[in-house]
């Protein structure tokens, strides 16, 4: 009976360990949102599905971290996130950002103009997908195309 306690009490330990290192591994994302934002939320849902570890912080003034942070006023939407050094604004898909953090372009961040339906936080019931680009942005204000979606 001891011995089977060890071996269990030694399962439980590795497999808290595992969750400690999965956890830690990955990638952390400060989002920046108004208190009544349901999108926002949806669209931190969607990051946390795709193995982000997102911390929301409810803001007042939204204008605020997007100036701090260098959004261009054409991408300023509904969130603004900091991932990896990076800026997202907007419903960027998850898969976009991992790209983002693979690649390790050489701006300041990637952004969704608009809200469009269809997008990570968007989801309409009909399954409408509404074409969009997901714009890089300097902090210069040069901004280039990062993908394109439908």
């Amino acid at each position: 009976m001891r011995a089977a306690f060890a071996v269990g009490g030694l399962m439980l330990a590795g497999a808290v360990a595992a969750v400690a290192a999965q956890q830690a591994s990955k990638p952390a994302v400060t989002l920046y949102k108004s208190a009544s934002c349901g999108c926002c939320s949806l669209w931190a849902d969607h990051m946390t599905a795709a193995g982000f570890d997102v911390k929301t912080i409810v803001v007042e003034d939204l204008g605020t971290p997007k100036v701090a942070y260098g959004v261009p006023e054409a991408l300023m939407t509904c969130h603004t996130a900091l991932v990896g050094g990076y800026v997202v604004e907007g419903h960027v898909p998850a898969d976009d950002v991992k790209r983002l953090l693979r690649e390790k372009p050489q701006v300041a961040g990637i952004g969704v103009a608009g809200m469009p339906a269809g997008s990570p936080g968007m989801e309409v019931p009909s399954g409408h997908l509404e074409p969009y680009t997901v714009v890089a942005f300097e902090r210069s204000g040069r901004q280039t195309p990062f993908a394109r979606h439908p």
